[in-house]
C-alpha cells in the first residue's frame, strides 16, 4: 500500500535507509538535503519504506503543486527493486489530487513510456575499477590540451569550506543572465552548511600563482557518486582552463574508487561537449509535468 505522509510524519531513519538502498540512490533524496532545499516537502511510502518517492510542494495563489526544487537533478521514486512500471504508475496515481500541478525531474530508474514525461540528457563518468592513467586517455586530444596548458600556468588547487566568494564571482560573470532568485543562493548555503557537516561538500577554489581567484566548484559526495552541483570562473579562469585542471584534479584524486563522476547535465551543446571531453558517457534522467485539474 503506497501511503501519503506530511514532513513531520516521516520515520527519517527509515525513510532515509531507503533512500541509502536504493539501486537508484541519489543524494537529492536524503532528509537533509530536501530540508535545506524545499520549502516544504512531503512523501509517498510503500508498506514500510520499501519504495519512496518525496515531493517537494508550494502554495502560490492558494493552488499547492509539486515543484522542482532548486539545485536538484532528480528525484522520483526510488527502491532497492528493480522499479516495475506498474508501481511507477502507481506512484503517480496516489499523488494526491490537491496538488494542481506535478512539475519535477525523475531519476534515470523511472525510464517508462507513459505520457508527461520527456526526456534529459545527462554526462557520467565511472570512476572504479579505472585507473587515471585509463580514464586520462579518454580524453579528447583538445582536453588533454587544456588541462597541459593550466598546468603550465601553475594555477593553485586549494580545499575551502566557505561558497561565498565562488558564488560572488559567479554572480559578477554570469549569474545576472541567469534567473537564479537570491533565494537560490541561500538554498545553496544551507547545502553546503549542512553538508559539510555529515561529510557530503566538497569546496575548491583556484588561484593563479599571485592569489587572484580564477573559479571553484561545489561538489556532492556521498557513497556512491561525486556530483557536479555548482561552478563558477571568470574570464581569466576561462583563458587559462582553470576548469578544465579542477575536473583533472578530482578524476586524478578519485578513480580506482567507488564512485561515479556526475557532470549534472546538460542539455546545452556547449556544456556537454565539455563534460563529454573527459569521456563522459549520456544518462538520461525525466521532466514530468501534469496538470491534475480534476
Amino acid at each position: 500500500m503506497i501511503k501519503y505522509l506530511t514532513r513531520n510524519q516521516i520515520d527519517e531513519e527509515k525513510y532515509n535507509r531507503c533512500i541509502f538502498k536504493s539501486n537508484n540512490s541519489r543524494i537529492y533524496g536524503y532528509s537533509w538535503y530536501l530540508d535545506a532545499v524545499c520549502d516544504d516537502w512531503d512523501v509517498l511510502v510503500l508498506n514500510e519504506y520499501e519504495a519512496v518517492m518525496p515531493l517537494p510542494k508550494r502554495k502560490k495563489y492558494g493552488i499547492c503543486y509539486i515543484y522542482q526544487a532548486p539545485w536538484i537533478q532528480q528525484l522520483g521514486v526510488f527502491s532497492e527493486r528493480k522499479i516495475e512500471s506498474k508501481l511507477f504508475e502507481d506512484f503517480l496515481k496516489n499523488v494526491p489530487k490537491k496538488f494542481k500541478l506535478i512539475d519535477m525531474m525523475l531519476n534515470t530508474s523511472n525510464n517508462f513510456s507513459i505520457k508527461h514525461i520527456k526526456p534529459r540528457d545527462n554526462f557520467v563518468l565511472p570512476l572504479e575499477n579505472n585507473s587515471y592513467e585509463i580514464i586520462h586517455k579518454k580524453y579528447t586530444k583538445g582536453r588533454k590540451s587544456s588541462v597541459k596548458q593550466a598546468q603550465k600556468f601553475e594555477l593553485k588547487i586549494k580545499k575551502t569550506t566557505s561558497v561565498d566568494a565562488i558564488i560572488k564571482l559567479f554572480r559578477e560573470n554570469k549569474g545576472e543572465h541567469l534567473k537564479n532568485r537570491a533565494q537560490d543562493y541561500l538554498r545553496l548555503q544551507e547545502i553546503v552548511c549542512k553538508g559539510q557537516l555529515l561529510d557530503k561538500v566538497l569546496v575548491y577554489e583556484i588561484y593563479t600563482t599571485n592569489n587572484e581567484l580564477l573559479g571553484g566548484a561545489i561538489f556532492l559526495k556521498d557513497e556512491f557518486r561525486i556530483t557536479n552541483l555548482f561552478s563558477a570562473l571568470n574570464k581569466l579562469g576561462r583563458e587559462k582552463q582553470a576548469m578544465s585542471l579542477l575536473i583533472d584534479f578530482i578524476i586524478k584524486k578519485y578513480a580506482g574508487q567507488p564512485f561515479v563522476l556526475d557532470f549534472e547535465g546538460s542539455m546545452i551543446t556547449k556544456i556537454a561537449s565539455f563534460y563529454k571531453s573527459f569521456g563522459a558517457i549520456k544518462e538520461t534522467y525525466f521532466h514530468y509535468k501534469k496538470w491534475q485539474l480534476i
